[in-house]
């Protein structure tokens, strides 16, 4: 840091936490221009529906905190502003309970038809009279 030309636009004591705030800002310019370079829909179609809907929730956290840090730099007031509401749902939605779902019982279709099948009563069939018997009379 000695050798590094400080700027005295901003107090000596921030230079660390304002360095890193440029290489994290850099970091998603570089994840945004990835993800950019091919369409949305070309994208998904290569991922299995829990990614899918992984890649959404991130994606609507990453746009939504991004626009948190947008107002914070313009003075608003965060904890009154909506966006707080947005962020703490997508939040509430993580993957965890979509994965947990996955792992979650799966119904045996095949079983379940044969336990049903077997608990419905069915009447009993009528015995016929046999052929051979037809013209003797008891007595």
């Amino acid at each position: 840091m000695a050798g590094e030309e400080m700027n005295e636009d901003y107090p000596v004591e921030i230079h660390e936490s304002l360095s890193a705030l440029e290489s994290s800002l850099g970091a998603v310019d570089d994840m945004l221009k990835t993800m950019m370079s091919v369409s949305r829909n070309e994208l998904l179609q290569k991922l299995d529906p829990l990614e899918q809907a992984k890649v959404d929730l991130v994606s609507a956290y990453t746009l939504n905190s991004m626009f948190w840090v947008y107002l914070a730099t313009q003075g608003v007031n965060l904890k009154e502003h909506p966006v707080k509401q947005v962020l703490e749902r997508i939040r509430v939605y993580r993957v965890k309970k979509i994965t947990d779902s996955k792992k979650a019982a799966k119904l045996d279709r095949g079983a379940a038809s044969r336990f049903v099948k077997n608990a419905l009563w069915e009447p009993k069939q009528k015995k016929t009279p046999n052929i051979a018997n037809k013209g003797k009379s008891k007595h």
